[in-house]
């Protein structure tokens, strides 16, 4: 089931986001967040983005959300989005039932143009953003230090 976000999603949700922060390079955070500052993050996103979650038997497997792109007033039409789904929950069409439910809602909203920003490579989320009908639009070399690594990052964009 996909729903909107609860306040009391926030542990499960941190321990979705914490593990990439640790294990991989999905995400150029370092340190694992804290609950404070995560929760003041999704509490900051869902009052003015769409902030879904993706729970079965009670258990929260995913959650997608729209963010603003920049915070110049000209970039107000184009937001940023981003999902995560639980290590161990892939090859269940997750990512994808959260990224049609977001970009549903997003249509139904001023927004212009979502950006999808990836760590490259990365052919599942590069799979993921094409599917929805995004194009590539930036590559950036070395765009985040991340494990002793320099890590590129690639733009995804869909027009609304």
């Amino acid at each position: 089931m996909i729903r909107q976000l609860h306040t009391n999603d926030t542990q499960a949700l941190l321990d979705i986001y914490n593990y990439y922060v640790l294990n991989s390079v999905v995400t150029f955070d370092i340190e694992p967040l804290s609950l404070t500052t995560f929760s003041e993050k999704i509490n900051h996103i869902n009052s003015h983005y769409p902030f879904l979650v993706y729970e079965d038997e009670g258990h929260i497997l995913g959650f997608a959300y729209a963010s603003m792109f920049r915070p110049k007033p000209a970039y107000n039409f184009t937001v940023e989005s981003t999902v995560y789904v639980k290590h161990n929950a892939h090859g269940k069409q997750i990512g994808t039932k959260l990224y049609k439910a977001l970009i549903d809602k997003l249509r139904a909203t001023k927004a212009h143009s979502v950006l999808g920003v990836l760590t490259m490579p990365n052919k599942a989320s590069v799979k993921l953003h094409e599917k929805f009908g995004f194009k590539k639009v930036a590559h950036i070399e070395d765009a985040g230090l991340k494990f002793d690594e320099w890590h590129d990052v690639g733009i995804w964009q869909l027009k609304l």
